[in-house]
């Protein structure tokens, strides 16, 4: 079985195409989606209607949700924006998207954690930056869970990691959006870049590899799109090396991560 893995489209519909068009070449036998699919300064509607031809297993990331909170709708540029672009029909799919999936038995999804959207399972904010989690803690974050494979996204950091008992978690990357897209420094100066990333998981024999992907495409369109509709700190992310000017954060709750 091989599985492709993406997360956090965040509506880039270029850096999707990208991706989809790769996965094709390579004989994955279904498409998992993780979550925050659509929320960003680009083309919010476009995107969702490609993943909806698309019929991948997707779960709901905390954007998604937040598509159906009158407040976060009413202050927050992005979601706002989004909101705007989208039907109520849309936010109703968005919305009830399950917070979990069992893929095949043994193989769970999930946006950030099995029991939260907003929080990591591969890593843990440190002095306001984001670090790789001790097995330990990995552990305790697993600990009522039974799958073999965990895919999870949300830090938008491409990493593969072992459990003490031998369960594997992938986070495949950010198709969509750089984790300093549209936040203030120090995320704004983490070296990054705005690849579009994805992930294969092939099963064989009971055990798994894991090919994880970054990929080339015309982010400069991306920029001019969110250029166009007045986000200049989300156009900066997608230029040549990290944004240098510090802008505010946008998703309005200070104790929350800054884009994720």
């Amino acid at each position: 079985m091989r599985l492709g893995v993406i997360s956090d489209v965040h509506g880039n519909l270029i850096a999707l195409r990208r991706v989809l068009e790769h996965l094709r070449t390579q004989g994955v036998d279904r498409v998992v989606n993780l979550g925050d699919c659509v929320s960003a300064p680009l083309w919010p509607r476009e995107t969702l209607e490609l993943l909806q031809e698309l019929g991948a297993v997707t779960v709901r990331g905390n954007h998604d949700r937040w598509l159906g909170d009158a407040h976060r709708c009413a202050t927050q540029p992005t979601v706002t924006f989004t909101r705007e672009q989208l039907d109520d029909s849309d936010v109703v799919t968005l919305t009830s998207l399950p917070a979990t999936a069992e893929i095949v038995t043994g193989v769970l999804a999930v946006h950030g954690t099995p029991t939260s959207d907003t929080d990591y399972l591969l890593e843990e904010a440190i002095d306001d930056r984001l670090c790789l989690v001790t097995t330990d803690t990995l552990d305790r974050r697993l600990e009522h869970v039974t799958a073999e494979l965990i895919l999870c996204g949300h830090s938008h950091l491409q990493h593969v990691a072992w459990a003490s008992d031998g369960r594997l978690v992938i986070n495949p990357g950010a198709v969509g959006a750089p984790r300093y897209a549209g936040n203030a420094a120090p995320w704004a100066n983490e070296a990054g870049s705005p690849h579009a990333r994805c992930a294969i998981a092939t099963e064989n024999h009971g055990r798994w590899s894991v090919d994880l992907f970054a990929l080339d495409y015309d982010w400069q369109s991306v920029a001019r799109r969110a250029q166009s509709v007045g986000r200049a700190d989300w156009a900066a992310a997608f230029t040549k090396g990290a944004p240098r000017a510090r802008t505010p954060r946008t998703n309005g709750d200070p104790t929350a991560p800054p884009f994720a």
